[in-house]
């Protein structure tokens, strides 16, 4: 058995991938295991192959990978496209009843025939769990704890619906115990006292943090791969008193976000690049008018409409260049779904704070890819509304020049007159076209950066030893493919940012002018966060592993590009 357990099962839309995935995630730590999954579907309404990834170890696992160790296959799309990706001395469960063609498999995969469509009694639906039962028996996993699991899954259905569900998962988990006794391996034993830990992605996590923050008003247009925020926030409103609006668009969703923060609400909208797009007018209105607000950005492939339904890093740059003119924007980019929950829940004070926008930017590895974690901890989280009152203040305005950048603010009914528009204005608001007011409004809000950065923006983290030959630089979901190809490095190190507007200039230069030879590594074409260290630092990036077709990076690629790359630099020193 590997360190780490690598299951794949895929299938066509409809048939329960993406459950079943989850399903046996669920059982893995349940049983006292880490996991990581990783999912792909194409952008279809109905049908296309869809196929998710399952990762298990008793070990942290942060990143999807490019071999696997058991394929469970419920169609022949599957087996065809999949089956290169087996491990020596792996296995594939299939169908016996599905006229699917195994004849080309190499002769070291281990073929598990399971009549699972027998198991179902012609309910199709069934296979999945048939299937699951069936993986389960194989890797030494406990029946009870899935039984217990189909039970909370389904508990809103018709008890039938349970016991079949149960009958499929009971048949298909006997039949590899009594057929296949000698190939059963002790990967899912049961762990007795492990820490409890939860199951969570990306959207989850935005959600969750949004509310621990202190989220009183969402508008969020859906738009993948953030649509299951706005499914986690919308049927928690009463329970945690705060309003969501589903808007006509994202022009709307900004704009509606903006007025309900204008009114005093902490309010959070949420899209992807092209919904971004439309947004970048309301983007700058908050910058002019200082409005705090709080933006959740999940990349996919672009231009246009680009891939839908994969990954990419390609928003960077716009989302610290959108709209025309200067502002100060806070663009943090968490690489996991832990810092996703810590750094919403941090925006809403950072916003308030410097009354500004706040981006948080994700992409679709980690808004859809689920990972297993210990219960994340709030207790010592603070809300922080800044210089934010109420009540009359004596001579009150509005746009105050400040030393720190930010002006006392106030809402409409609090006895406190202002005004507030998108033109360039004097202290009270008035709008003004004097160059006096003009610049001195320009350097007020530009200060608000230089605060940030020294109350509030915590240095880079650097994973591995504090000095070493290669330093690998990276940004958001990156992260984990990086942290586990570093297992296998040695004398490498890991910058990975996490804060990129403001940007820790000097730190970095410290960090990487230690290095003999740095690595930029990016899902998008170009090297963006390459380019932003050389226009802040001057250090050019020459070495880059870019990728942009919407697949994660894979630590083993990374293990392979910097052996490489380490490989030539000796022969040419």
């Amino acid at each position: 058995m590997s360190k780490i357990f690598t299951l794949t099962i895929g299938g066509e839309a409809g048939q329960g991938v993406k459950s079943t995935g989850l399903m046996l995630a669920k059982v893995a730590v349940r049983s006292g295991y880490h996991t990581f999954d990783y999912t792909e579907y194409p952008s279809l309404i109905r049908g296309g192959h869809n196929v998710m990834q399952v990762r298990i170890s008793t070990e942290e696992v942060t990143a999807p990978s490019q071999k696997i160790d058991l394929l469970i296959a419920l169609n022949q799309e599957t087996i065809d496209r999949h089956s290169k990706e087996l491990n020596a001395g792996a296995g594939i469960i299939f169908d016996t009843e599905a006229s699917l063609n195994t004849s080309k498999i190499d002769g070291n995969i281990h073929l598990y025939a399971v009549p699972l469509s027998h198991f179902t009694n012609g309910q199709e639906l069934l296979c999945n769990i048939a299937a699951l039962g069936s993986a389960l028996a194989l890797l030494s996993g406990d029946l009870t704890v899935l039984k217990y699991l189909i039970e909370e899954e389904f508990k809103d259905k018709e008890a039938k619906v349970i016991s079949d569900n149960v009958k499929a998962a009971e048949l298909g988990y006997n039949f590899v115990r009594e057929n296949f006794q000698k190939d059963i391996l002790p990967t899912l034993k049961l762990i007795e006292d492990s820490p409890q830990k939860m199951i969570v992605n990306g959207n989850d996590a935005s959600a969750i943090g949004a509310i621990a923050g202190g989220l009183q008003f969402a508008a969020i247009y859906p738009m993948s791969p953030i649509n299951n925020i706005l499914h986690i926030l919308a049927p928690l409103q009463e329970k945690y008193q705060f309003i969501y609006k589903q808007p006509e668009d994202e022009i709307s969703a900004i704009n509606m976000t903006i007025g309900a923060s204008f009114a005093g609400a902490r309010s959070l909208t949420a899209t992807s690049g092209g919904g971004f797009c439309l947004m970048a007018e309301g983007y700058g209105l908050a910058g002019m008018t200082e409005t705090p607000l709080v933006i959740i950005e999940g990349m996919r492939g672009g231009p246009a409409t680009g891939l839908p339904t994969w990954s990419e890093q390609g928003d960077l740059k716009f989302i610290l260049d959108a709209h025309q003119g200067d502002f100060p924007k806070i663009v943090l980019a968490p690489g996991d779904s832990k810092e996703i929950f810590e750094m919403a829940r941090m925006a809403f004070n950072l916003a308030d704070k410097y009354q500004t926008p706040v981006v948080i930017l994700t992409d679709k590895n980690i808004c859809e890819n689920d990972q297993s974690f210990e219960v994340f901890e709030n207790s010592q989280f603070v809300i922080n509304r800044g210089k934010f009152f109420t009540t009359k203040l004596e001579s009150y305005r509005r746009y105050s020049l400040e030393e720190d950048g930010v002006s006392p603010r106030s809402i409409p009914g609090s006895s406190n007159f202002f005004l507030a528009n998108s033109d360039e204005h004097t202290e009270e608001g008035f709008s003004s076209e004097e160059i006096s007011d003009r610049v001195s409004q320009m350097k007020k809000r530009m200060i608000k950066l230089a605060t940030c950065s020294k109350e509030d923006m915590p240095p880079p983290r650097l994973y591995g030893p504090s000095e070493a030959e290669t330093t690998i630089v990276a940004w958001g979901s990156t992260k984990g493919s990086v942290l586990e190809a570093l297992k296998s490095l040695p004398n490498v190190n890991f910058l990975h940012l996490t804060w990129l507007s403001p940007f820790p200039t000097e730190s970095i230069k410290n960090i990487l002018l230690k290095s003999r030879h740095i690595v930029d590594i990016e899902n998008n074409y170009s090297g963006q966060l390459a380019e932003v260290i050389c226009e802040k630092t001057g250090i050019q990036i020459t070495d880059r592993l870019l990728k942009y077709d919407g697949r994660p990076i894979y630590p083993e690629e990374i293990t392979e590009y910097i052996v490489k790359l380490s490989n030539c630099q000796m022969q040419n020193a």
